[in-house]
């Protein structure tokens, strides 16, 4: 699943793609790059990000959807039920759920739907986080489990569930969920995995005693933990960069495939 931000403050690439035809043009490149999915946003969730009005959502994603649908799969990357229902009508055939709350559009329209773990509003999910004592593994694949077998007896036919990597938890915790996701991949329902740039990435991309590295310092972190994902049973990941996360994702795949005809 490629990343296309059509928004002017997202934490990585925010403004790069907020005009229309660049949007598109960079959306054509993750496909020529790989990519099976775009996911088109027009709200950044970064931590402190203020909301977006439906109507200037609407504004950014729907030509960019348009445009792109006939030459790839496209995920609405929205936590309002009038930009999914619009995303869709526009040629979208996935909702990409961070509020979790959305099945409905998708029983009604008929097309796939990601609920991902968010344990709090993108305002305070850094403050709530700090504060967080629980079993983090626990509660996401509870949580989650809950929310996709809401979706299915309302008859969403494709859910896929997503821990929420770098949403509302702490370095230690998004860790601990990448250690753990055989979990996630044991309730059955495929797993979405985004860890591309993510904060907790930067002080793992730099040397003991210099600075987290910025966004655009943590490619190999980011393409490291999605090829680890993809080992440990997730289904699809949500990346930035498509054509390094490829052929990563292909070699750990054969390397695996390689070991286990080794051992038999």
């Amino acid at each position: 699943m490629g990343v296309l931000n059509v928004t002017p403050d997202s934490f990585s690439d925010g403004g790069l793609w907020l005009d229309h035809d660049r949007a598109v043009e960079r959306g054509m490149t993750l496909v020529a790059e790989g990519a099976d999915v775009v996911d088109v946003g027009g709200e950044s969730t970064r931590p402190g990000a203020a909301p977006v009005p439906v109507e200037e959502e609407l504004r950014r994603v729907l030509p960019v959807i348009a445009a792109l649908a006939p030459h790839v799969r496209v995920s609405v990357d929205t936590r309002k039920a009038a930009v999914a229902e619009a995303g869709v009508a526009a040629g979208a055939s996935i909702v990409n759920d961070i509020s979790a709350t959305l099945w409905p559009v998708a029983a009604g329209a008929g097309v796939g739907w990601v609920a991902m773990h968010l344990p709090a509003d993108p305002s305070v999910m850094v403050e709530h986080a700090e504060r967080y004592r629980g079993d983090i593994v626990t509660d996401v694949v509870e949580y989650l489990v809950s929310r996709a077998e809401r979706a299915e007896e309302a008859g969403v036919g494709e859910i896929w569930i997503d821990p929420g990597i770098g949403f509302g938890k702490t370095a230690e915790h998004n860790l601990r969920l990448l250690h753990h996701l055989d979990r996630l991949v044991a309730t059955g329902w495929p797993v979405v995995v985004g860890t591309s740039r993510k904060r907790f990435l930067g002080p793992l991309s730099s040397l003991p005693g210099e600075e987290p590295a910025p966004p655009s310092g943590r490619l190999e972190a980011s393409v490291a933990t999605a090829a680890w994902a993809v080992t440990r049973g997730a289904a699809m990941v949500r990346v930035h960069d498509v054509a390094p996360t490829v052929w990563a994702v292909r070699l750990a795949a054969g390397a695996g495939a390689g070991a286990g005809g080794a051992r038999s």
